[in-house]
């Protein structure tokens, strides 16, 4: 499982002017997001506007992320509420070498918990991968305690859990419970706070233009050093702030296209930041994070 910690960036989508994938953007950010030291790539995600893509599209980032990075960790996000397009999804995600797969709960029907439960014992019994559950209560509307989530860690069909929630006690609950499995804080903000109860590593958006950032906290957390860790983690933060008064997937895209890359702006509904927005980000960003 060695290959599993560390620091993984949830993948934005780069669309052109015609919005198709922009597969060269793409490459080009994998390896820069390499260059800063993440171990791989969590790859059509909710960042990804994964619900917003075909299933050609996301088979068609995860083509270009296996041919750019093989040496690379990748955890492929398989989620949808066409069951059906998961599989698929998982298959492709195997053919292609992927090291895992992971999925959000079924959300918007308010299934039940064994309705959930199987949805996701299906799919990770599709493919010989290991299976990574996406814990995400806030946009599922799926909540799970530690006995829920007993019922899949206990199983070696499943790696982890990829948990982006702020019940701390939880997590710390899950990898007390089951220490042999991975566990990946998920948001950004409170990377520390998770590390400090047990977390792994980390999957995070903001990974894509400040992955260095998030792998020197980590590395400050284990050598004991928590006031240069925190500190780390408030730079972050200030810059998460304004990411969250703008629309968090359509400013980092905002922020990529600053630094050089050509990441356009996410599909509608989404709408594209403003030029004063625009301004913000180049005053209150740019100059805190590192340039292509």
């Amino acid at each position: 499982m060695k290959a599993f910690d560390g620091i993984f960036t949830a993948l934005l989508t780069p669309f052109d002017k015609n919005n198709k994938i922009n597969e060269q953007q793409l490459e080009k950010l994998v390896k820069h997001d390499l260059a800063m030291g993440a171990r791989g790539f969590y790859v059509g995600g909710s960042t990804a506007e994964a619900f917003l893509l075909s299933t050609d599209e996301r088979k068609q980032i995860m083509d270009v992320v296996a041919d750019t990075a093989p040496e690379a960790t990748l955890i492929a996000h398989i989620g949808s509420l066409n069951e059906a397009e998961a599989m698929t999804l998982a298959a492709h995600a195997e053919a292609r070498g992927y090291d895992a797969i992971s999925s959000v709960a079924p959300f918007y029907y308010k299934f039940t918990p064994d309705e959930v439960r199987g949805y996701y014992f299906r799919l990770a019994e599709s493919v010989s991968l290991p299976m990574l559950v996406y814990h995400f209560p806030a946009f599922s509307g799926v909540s799970m305690g530690v006995e829920e989530m007993s019922k899949f860690l206990e199983s070696d069909r499943f790696m982890g859990i990829k948990y982006t929630s702020n019940d701390f006690f939880m997590l710390e609950q899950c990898k007390t419970r089951f220490p042999g499995k991975i566990v990946y804080n998920g948001y950004d903000e409170m990377f520390l706070a998770g590390l400090s109860m047990g977390a792994d590593g980390g999957i995070g958006s903001t990974y894509n233009f400040m992955a260095d950032k998030f792998v020197k906290i980590r590395a400050l957390y284990e050598a004991g050093d928590m006031a240069g860790a925190r500190e780390i983690q408030q730079e972050a933060n200030r810059i998460i702030t304004v990411l969250c008064k703008i629309g968090v997937m359509q400013a980092e895209k905002e922020v990529l296209n600053q630094l050089g890359f050509d990441f356009g702006i996410c599909r509608r509904p989404f709408a594209a930041p403003t030029e004063e927005q625009k301004a913000w980000i180049a005053r209150e960003i740019i100059p805190f994070v590192r340039e292509v």
